[in-house]
């Protein structure tokens, strides 16, 4: 990860390519690959295709899916290859710093993807009628495209110039000032983390007052049948005249929408937050810590492996909708019935 501070990086140097470990992080990280590609490509192509699936939740789910392709495509095969190595960088300075950046951007983009998607759901619940008035997709690629562009923010001094410092290592590919390292932690990680919390904690709360006052709602209304013998109630026995029906009021008719599909992958929600939180906080506790202290002596093994527990995080999401959201499951059997 790019966050890694300079007294990490030269412990990784110190490791050398042994030929155990370096055959163990190539088909690691192999088959880590293909799970990212695979498992994000299904979760693509099933939100494009599936007209069930096109909903404000999962638009920034693609999102998500988009950043893990990404990490895949342009992250991991380089990370992979300076595991093998040993941790040491045999390739341009350039292109590490083209690394690095990417990094910071993909990680970025991933946690400020699942808080859009946290302030979406939190509008959905809290002002239920409002959300439905302006449900067009347009709000969705608004706080999408934000997300993309603060991501973007966060990542650009690494390449204008911030890592080419004197007296650079060039077999060590790492992000050179630790002042940055604790910035992009703070702003991609440490900042996010309790406002996506707080808005999913209120999101689920107003979901099960809302739900309870609606089931209430339905017993007050649902019609009472007489216990004794008696004569029929006077409504039954003498009904009114019949007239042109009348259709629900628009708020009842807005209230119910938001009872159907979307409710259901926002249950998904917490179960996305909770992963991305057991395995990127490690990551981040480890290289923060490091960066402010430099005298603490932290494994090259710690480093690594938390390292490879936060990349994990992007094969770990397509699995989760398919346990935990129907939908998602019933669309990823379709797409592989041919392949099986």
């Amino acid at each position: 990860m790019g966050n890694r501070s300079a007294a990490e990086a030269d412990g990784l140097l110190g490791r050398g390519p042994g030929g155990g470990a370096a055959a163990a992080a190539l088909v690691g990280g192999v088959l880590l690959i293909g799970a990212v590609l695979a498992g994000n490509s299904l979760v693509c192509v099933s939100v494009a295709a599936e007209r069930a699936l096109q909903t404000p939740t999962n638009y920034f789910v693609l999102s998500l899916a988009a950043a893990d392709l990404l990490l895949a495509l342009l992250v991991l095969p380089l990370f992979v290859y300076s595991e093998v190595q040993g941790g040491v960088w045999l390739l341009s300075p350039g292109l590490c710093d083209a690394l690095m950046a990417m990094d910071v951007m993909l990680c970025t983009a991933s946690i400020f993807n699942l808080c859009a998607i946290s302030v979406d759901r939190f509008v959905a619940v809290a002002v239920p009628l409002r959300y439905n008035r302006q449900s067009g997709g347009g709000r969705q690629l608004l706080l999408i495209g934000a997300t993309w562009l603060l991501a973007a923010a966060v990542a650009a001094p690494v390449l204008c110039g911030l890592n080419d410092t004197r007296g650079r290592d060039p077999t060590a590919c790492r992000l050179e000032d630790r002042d940055y390292v604790v910035y992009s932690s703070v702003c991609s990680f440490l900042l996010p983390c309790p406002l996506m919390l707080l808005l999913s904690w209120a999101t689920c709360r107003g979901l099960r007052r809302w739900e309870a006052a609606r089931r209430a709602k339905l017993h007050a209304r649902a019609p009472r049948r007489p216990r004794g013998p008696g004569p029929p109630p006077p409504a039954a026995a003498a009904p009114p005249e019949a007239g042109p029906p009348q259709p629900p009021p628009p708020a009842r008719r807005r209230r119910a929408r938001i009872t159907g599909r979307e409710r259901k992958a926002m249950r998904v929600l917490p179960v996305v937050v909770g992963a991305f939180l057991v395995c990127w906080t490690p990551f981040f506790v480890v290289h923060v810590t490091r960066a402010l202290c430099p005298a603490c002596a932290v494994p090259p093994r710690l480093v690594s492996a938390v390292t490879w527990l936060g990349y994990l995080n992007s094969a770990l999401n397509p699995l989760l909708y398919t346990l935990f959201s129907a939908e998602f499951r019933a669309v990823f059997r379709k797409a592989l019935r041919p392949c099986c």
